[in-house]
């Protein structure tokens, strides 16, 4: 027989959506935060020349590095040079810096383990602070970049180094300010979909590239049409093994209570094929592409005959090359297990089972327990990296063979399916939770028509 979360959801249509009336100022709040975003990836930082940036940016002869990731990340911001330029990637930094530090730092992970709501809220406050920091840092050297630059600034010197530095960080904290809001307010991660919009922007630019380059004949139909149908089987995969899940039986000893036994029940505890989500090419990217920016910035700069070497090997470490492909590869593999084990803790989940007194049938609990997790989930690892290297260098082999101009990353797609698989169930949920308070309404109105009415006396 079907659960009653179950029936709720096979009666969920149109009509339950049109009057959930929460949901739609949760929706509408998010669209106008999202909207507010994208406008401001077209206003351009003060004393920026765009149309002579918007040049060099796009100059096919230059190697841009990691700015071509933020630049996707960030909808175009970047080749615009707007206030919204630095996105919220440096927020994502500190995150993941705050979370490692959380399981390597003693006063920060006390914090995590035993702070409860307010150990949560001191360590989101630790999290601005390091954005602030990391905004600073970043800005100052886009500013002192674009400053040393000739024909970038209509008026260079240290009043647009400072403007440049004060706009970029706090267009971020803006940002930072408008995803908590949609969080709070909105339905989904406000993060994420910041992210998840920048990257959406830029989809109809690519399709557009696309289709000009067959119209020119610089590509086939069936070229085209190859591409169009691995974009969709890329997106089915994705789905299949986001959602794909080990699950594992957990017994709960029966009790006696009074005269009756009590207890026995059994559950499932859940462990992702992909543990790590979009973490590992995050990663991998900004590694990657950082030499390559750094020989950007030195290219023109007289290098000592012992750094001869340095242009031809960051030459190399651009997408499509084999060497680029070979440590991206690696790098993923790394940070899959490197996350897996920061995010997931067997030897904490096992004595939590012991302590609510939980236990894996056929395995000891305690140690024996731990071990076991650790070896199912050391296999579902092996499984997700080798899922997310495959996603994530399937466009890199398109590179190598049409070119830099149809780069679409693995990660922006992996970005994309997962923010929109994340909103979808959030959107369902809230469905659920608007039927279920309908029939807690109308059993108390039924209520109150039945046993809790008073009766009329006869007389």
């Amino acid at each position: 027989m079907a659960s009653a979360a179950e029936q709720l959801a096979a009666n969920m249509n149109m009509g339950s959506f049109a009057k959930a009336t929460e949901l739609h100022k949760r929706l509408l709040f998010t669209l106008g935060a999202l909207l507010v975003y994208r406008i401001g990836t077209y206003v351009p930082i003060p004393g920026i020349n765009s149309q002579a940036f918007l040049q060099f940016f796009q100059d096919p002869s230059g190697q841009r590095g990691i700015l071509d990731m933020f630049n996707m990340f960030s909808g175009g911001a970047v080749e615009r040079m707007a206030i919204f330029a630095l996105n919220v990637m440096p927020y994502i930094s500190a995150s993941i810096i705050v979370q490692l530090m959380g399981t390597v730092y003693p006063p920060w992970e006390k914090l995590k383990k035993e702070g409860g709501e307010s150990g949560r809220k001191q360590l989101n406050q630790y999290t601005r602070y390091l954005t602030v920091f990391l905004a600073l840092a970043q800005s100052f050297g886009i500013a002192a970049g674009l400053n040393s630059t000739a024909g970038l600034v209509d008026n260079p010197g240290i009043f647009f180094i400072a403007s440049t530095v004060v706009t970029l960080t706090g267009g971020t904290m803006f940002l930072m300010w408008l995803g908590e809001q949609v969080t709070a307010r909105g339905v989904g991660n406000g993060i994420s979909l910041i992210i998840f919009a920048g990257i959406v922007a830029v989809l109809p630019s690519t399709i557009a590239r696309l289709l000009g380059l067959a119209q020119q004949g610089q590509m086939s139909a069936f070229a085209l049409l190859f591409i169009a149908v691995l974009a969709v089987a890329t997106v089915v995969f994705i789905v299949f093994m986001e959602r794909a899940q080990r699950r594992l039986l957990i017994q709960y000893p029966k009790r006696q209570e009074g005269n009756r036994m009590a207890g026995g029940e059994r559950s499932f505890l859940p462990l992702k094929v992909n543990t790590a989500g979009v973490i590992p090419p995050i990663f991998a990217s900004s590694l990657l592409m950082l030499p390559t920016t750094v020989a950007t910035m030195t290219a023109n700069a007289d290098l000592p005959s012992w750094m001869s070497w340095l242009p031809l090997v960051t030459a190399q470490l651009t997408h499509g090359q084999p060497l680029f492909m070979a440590l991206y590869a690696a790098l993923i593999v790394f940070f899959c297990f490197f996350y897996t084990s920061i995010t997931f803790n067997p030897e904490d989940t096992a004595e939590n089972l012991r302590k609510y007194g939980g236990f894996l049938p056929g395995i000891r609990p305690g140690k024996r327990t731990a071990e076991y997790l650790d070896y199912v989930l050391t296999r579902l690892t092996v499984i997700g990296a080798a899922y997310i290297t495959a996603v994530c260098l399937l466009p890199e082999f398109l590179v190598a063979q049409m070119g830099n101009s149809l780069y679409f990353g693995g990660t922006s797609i992996l970005i994309v399916v997962s923010v929109t698989m994340d909103t979808v169930a959030q959107i369902q949920s809230q469905l659920l939770a608007h039927q279920y308070e309908g029939l807690i309404k109308k059993a108390k109105l039924r209520g109150r028509g039945g046993r809790g009415a008073p009766t009329p006396v006869r007389r």
